[in-house]
């Protein structure tokens, strides 16, 4: 069968190794999946879902039963207090850029304690001061919009990660400042070498800054890490969570749409940053997609399972060839995303356009390199995806600039997601 994908023996073979070896990963993977599926059916069961939850409400999205019952769920499978999930939320930068503008004003400061944030959120900041550990702070401009924080009188600065590659506590602490309002956390690695946060590291930010500054806001972006771990980052005391339904907590069922979960008062100060003032939570109309969004939370501690369980396999499979992963196969994961970092731009794209071969929909496409907004260079992005730039789908992207990374995530499904990286071998080795 793999023949007829172009496999060649060695590589199949290598595979079936990698194979074997993943089945001493697989029971911890099956056991987070089944207590979060557990978690998630007894939300539906507490909230009382039921047929008429998917009923079609347009216009202003007065009383839409539904979606208030879609939000009453996302907060109690997400561990926390409240939540605001909206069809109308285009991308996960478009709910993070939401919160930032709903809970900031002229004269806060923002600290990010994970390093110099995901490229596509950078505009939004407008300008950055890294405070490094070995040379002199340095700022960043990244945006003359009048929209971005820079511009509104808000401050944005940076801790650096330690050697280790971790939040530096002991720097962050001491840069908190009387007007720092938010301590930002990126939990997914972004384009970055680190890796990924777990929510317990998160917890630790969290004690951190309640014993120096109490009112500080712990925002995270939570992208990429719904239902990797059996808590979320609110179980160990964030005050807000936010991502996408494109990536984990759609499964590939939502059409678009983001969620933010967390602290009641700060859940209606974003809400009236969404909407207006006023009005908040109480309009935008879920457009008849309220089945969607919940047959995505229900299926996606599933589809979370078995993106692990690829990303696993593709660590044992390309570590198996001599490639530089991470994580390795044995490392706890805060994330599903998965790097080999190939040796030149040609096997990264050879990499990226294997993986769109693999993928249900638009495999007969090869993916270009090219600019992308909010990104300093050129970008290949492989997803061959039913929901555009769904990454809990399989999909593969990284930057044309060393050290060449190639970024794994997703698929629905574990058989086509595992095709997906034996491909993706196949074609780098052929070089």
């Amino acid at each position: 069968l793999f023949s007829q994908f172009g496999i060649s023996r060695p590589v199949y073979d290598l595979a079936v190794s990698a194979s074997e070896d993943l089945q001493k990963f697989r029971p911890s993977i099956d056991s987070i999946a089944e207590e979060r599926q557990l978690g998630v059916l007894r939300a539906f069961h507490e909230t009382r879902i039921s047929e008429s939850s998917f009923n079609f409400k347009s216009g202003y999205g007065y009383d839409d039963l539904g979606r208030d019952q879609i939000e009453e769920v996302y907060a109690d499978a997400m561990q926390a207090e409240s939540a605001l999930v909206r069809i109308q939320f285009s991308s996960g930068t478009h709910v993070l850029a939401t919160c930032l503008r709903g809970l900031l004003q002229r004269g806060d400061d923002v600290l990010i304690a994970t390093g110099i944030p995901y490229d596509t959120i950078l505009p939004t900041f407008g300008q950055l001061t890294l405070l490094s550990h070995d040379k002199k702070d340095e700022t960043f401009k990244y945006s003359n919009s009048r929209q971005s924080l820079a511009a509104s009188g808000v401050s944005v600065r940076a801790v650096d990660l330690n050697a280790a590659g971790r939040p530096d506590l002991a720097r962050s602490e001491a840069s908190l400042l009387p007007q720092t309002r938010m301590l930002y956390v990126q939990k997914s690695r972004g384009y970055s070498s680190r890796r990924a946060l777990l929510s317990e590291e998160i917890g630790r930010l969290k004690a951190l800054v309640a014993r120096i500054a109490p009112d500080c806001i712990i925002m995270v972006d939570n992208c990429y890490g719904e239902f990797v771990e059996r808590l979320e980052p609110t179980a160990y005391g964030a005050d807000l969570i936010a991502g996408s339904l494109i990536k984990n907590p759609g499964a590939g069922i939502a059409p678009s749409g983001g969620y933010v979960c967390g602290r009641n008062d700060l859940i209606k100060e974003v809400a009236e940053a969404m909407t207006a003032v006023g009005v908040g939570a109480e309009i935008g109309p879920s457009l008849g997609f309220n089945r969607q969004i919940l047959e995505g939370l229900y299926f996606a501690p599933q589809v979370v399972e078995a993106s692990m369980a690829a990303a696993v396999f593709a660590a044992l499979l390309f570590q198996k060839a001599g490639f530089k992963v991470a994580p390795l196969p044995e490392d706890e994961r805060g994330d599903l995303v998965q790097t080999v970092e190939m040796e030149n731009a040609g096997q990264l794209k050879a990499f990226c356009e294997a993986v769109q071969a693999a993928a249900p929909v638009d495999a007969h496409f090869t993916p270009i390199p090219s600019e992308m907004p909010g990104y300093d260079c050129d970008i290949i992005m492989a997803s061959g995806s039913f929901v555009q730039g769904s990454s809990i789908e399989l999909s593969a992207d990284g930057p044309l600039r060393p050290p060449y990374t190639a970024f794994l995530q997703g698929g629905l499904n574990f058989w086509n997601a595992r095709l997906g990286a034996i491909l993706a071998l196949e074609r780098v080795v052929g070089l």
